[in-house]
């Protein structure tokens, strides 16, 4: 019997008002004897002692004691002498209440995942990377140091200490140039792209560039707060700049990955970097830095961050969802201060991470344990892409790989008349899931001659025969086509 199991019947509903008149032990061992017959009291559960069953029923604790006597004679209880009385009968399967009719259960997004054999889409981080002991150790010394008022919701705009933390952290790594009183926390980089947006819609903007394909997940943010979404064109130096001004001159904010393009993986170059600033210095404009996948770089350091050469400009967000997981995702927007107000004043404001989770993140940050984790990440990163990449480049060696650089998903140009389409589909029955970027694009076309290939949540062990799998679905979908 599992420990779990021990007081599982100590708050079991127990409704004499349901039961047929007569003495009141009566009642409640009619009441008990239900609970066990119905299994809402499961074989093995202990009940409560009677001096505290009839203290919370309101009875004497004869009436219990007479109660259980009655149950244990007739077998539905067992108890001796310095143990708990406990349930010894179980319902036969014929007996048990048929189930009610209810709503379908939604799907479970962790059973789906369980059902994965070989995740190579991009959105997972690595679950079994997760620093669990550590984690558990920042939120016990969070719980015991936080004075008692800073354990209610935390304050508009995040913790202080937090923010300051973060703040440090960013400028240290990303060379960002941060007030962190300009420093707003929301639980995902999502709301952050919402709130920021909101904002410029206060402001008066109508229209905002986005990348395309581009990040789905800013793409919806922005588009649920009424802006309307003009394209920019992507490719290897990242997004095409000049485009704001040859097909956008009414465009005032654009949202940009420069870190680690969402889709295909590219890099901003440095010029188009430079491009953008002058770009919104000259129509006095915005810049919204999302700083996707920055801490994964593995060719050299990342370049800074843009907001770094001009906070007045631009906006940065990011999230802790790839490198802490989402259960204590944090994400983060620091703005300029003309559109603080609005950022926190906004429908966002509420969607803040519990104060406990924000104060045990400043710990982890503060004990150097986050930077260990990252270069524990990247370097685990680093192998498994090593070794998915030679894998590919042995088994496809036609196929044209981009993108691999940062992050933790790159790009796979398809062998002709291999169709990205049926490679997804046919790859979900063989226990394989692969990201359909279709989402990604503003006019939902389909990318048909290239595959996004993830490889944050593969284990190591797994990688050649992942590789397998998928050469073998390509080269069908490409015979297919040839017949």
């Amino acid at each position: 019997m599992s420990v779990a199991q021990t007081n599982l019947a100590w708050e079991t509903l127990l409704d004499l008002s349901t039961t047929k008149p007569g003495p009141l032990h009566v009642r409640l061992a009619e009441a008990i004897r239900t609970a066990v017959r119905d299994g809402r009291v499961p074989l093995g559960a202990a009940l409560p002692p009677s001096r505290t069953l009839a203290s919370d029923l309101g009875v004497s604790r004869w009436t219990v004691t007479q109660a259980y006597g009655q149950l244990i004679t007739e077998g539905y209880l067992s108890g001796k002498t310095g143990s708990a009385t406990r349930v010894s009968w179980s319902p036969e399967p014929d007996e048990r209440r048929a189930p009610k009719p209810g709503p379908v259960a939604p799907v479970d997004a962790s059973r789906q995942r369980r059902s994965i054999r070989y995740d190579l889409s991009q959105c997972a981080p690595d679950y079994r990377a997760f620093p669990r002991r550590k984690w558990v150790e920042s939120i016990r010394i969070a719980a015991e140091t936080a004075s008692y008022d800073r354990l209610g919701y935390a304050e508009p705009g995040g913790e202080p200490r937090l923010r300051d933390v973060l703040a440090t952290h960013l400028d240290r790594r990303r060379g960002t140039h941060i007030d962190p009183a300009l420093m707003s926390l929301f639980t995902g980089a999502r709301h952050s792209m919402a709130a920021i947006c909101r904002a410029l819609v206060e402001d008066g903007h109508r229209l905002i560039a986005m990348e395309d394909p581009g990040s789905s997940g800013m793409h919806d943010a922005a588009r649920a707060t009424g802006l309307e979404l003009v394209g920019l064109s992507v490719d290897d130096d990242g997004v095409r700049v000049e485009e704001l001004e040859t097909r956008h001159p009414d465009v005032r904010a654009v949202c940009v990955g420069p870190a680690h393009h969402a889709v295909t993986g590219a890099l901003l170059s440095p010029a188009r970097r430079t491009a953008l600033l002058e770009w919104a210095h000259r129509v006095d404009g915005l810049i919204i830095e999302d700083d996707y996948d920055s801490e994964f770089s593995y060719n050299g350091p990342a370049l800074p961050a843009i907001q770094g050469s001009d906070p007045y400009r631009v906006a940065v967000l990011g999230s802790m969802s790839r490198t802490m997981t989402a259960s204590v995702n944090l994400g983060w927007i620091v703005v300029p201060r003309r559109y603080l107000s609005a950022v926190r004043a906004g429908a966002e404001a509420s969607v803040a991470a519990p104060a406990l989770n924000q104060a045990a993140l400043a710990h982890f940050l503060e004990s150097g344990e986050y930077d260990r984790h990252l270069r524990s990440l990247r370097q685990r990163f680093r192998a498994r892409r090593d070794l998915l990449i030679a894998a590919l480049a042995e088994r496809l060696p036609e196929c044209r790989i981009s993108g691999q650089h940062a992050g933790v998903h790159f790009m796979v140009a398809l062998p002709p008349g291999a169709v990205g389409s049926e490679i997804i589909a046919a790859a979900e029955k063989r226990g394989m899931a692969l990201c359909d970027v279709t989402p990604a694009r503003l006019n939902r076309t389909a990318d048909e001659g290239r595959l996004q290939i993830g490889y944050a949540d593969l284990p190591d062990r797994l990688v050649t025969e992942a590789v397998d799998v998928l050469v073998e679905l390509i080269q069908a979908s490409a015979t297919q086509v040839s017949r």
